[in-house]
This record gives C-alpha cells, sequence and structure tokens, in this order.
C-alpha cells in the first residue's frame, strides 16, 4: 500500500516504513507528524481526491533536520565588471512513515 502527500508545495510518494526527504517542517526530532493532504492512495484499490481523499492520513516520525550540500549561485554580466557569488544551503527535514489511514 502506499500514498502520495502533499507537502511543501510537492507532492511525495510514500510507502510504510520508507525513508522521505521533504521540505522543513517545524517539528522536533522524534516526535509525530500528521500529514492530511493525502492525493491519493493505492493498493488493492485505488483511491484519487477531489483534490484530497477524505479522511486519509499519513503519520510519519521525524528523524532528522538539516540542510543540504552547498550550491553556488554566480551572476556575471561581461565587459560591467558586475560579479556576484552567493551560496545557498535548502533546509529538510527526514521523516519516516510508520503507518497510512485509509
Amino acid at each position: 500500500m502506499y500514498a502520495i502527500i502533499e507537502t511543501g508545495g510537492k507532492q511525495v510518494r510514500v510507502e510504510v516504513d520508507s525513508k522521505v526527504f521533504i521540505e522543513k517542517i517545524e517539528a522536533e526530532v522524534g516526535a509525530e507528524v500528521t500529514f492530511d493532504k493525502v492525493v491519493m492512495i493505492g493498493g488493492e484499490k485505488t483511491v484519487f481526491g477531489t483534490p484530497y481523499v477524505d479522511g486519509a492520513k499519513v503519520i510519519a516520525k521525524v528523524e532528522k533536520q538539516g540542510k543540504t550540500k552547498k550550491i553556488l549561485v554566480f551572476k556575471y554580466k561581461s565587459k560591467a565588471n558586475y560579479r556576484r557569488l552567493q551560496g545557498h544551503r535548502q533546509p529538510y527535514t527526514c521523516v519516516t512513515v510508520t503507518a497510512i489511514n485509509a
């Protein structure tokens, strides 16, 4: 059984006991998080939401909070002596799905 949830403006396919990296959410490590924006539930019987499945929830446990590897943003304009270098590290939350309630 799997589900597609919406979190952080993105849709993520999750299964029970799967580790998922999502956009940062405000939760402590070890806390339980509930996602009620379930777009689809698949398995023996597939259920699509309009836009969300009524009464469906995905329960997950927060494993860690962190930041991704640094990416460099370099702006350059030729013949104008214009150069800007900026780094960015996107924060994320790693969760482990414990249950899918349909």
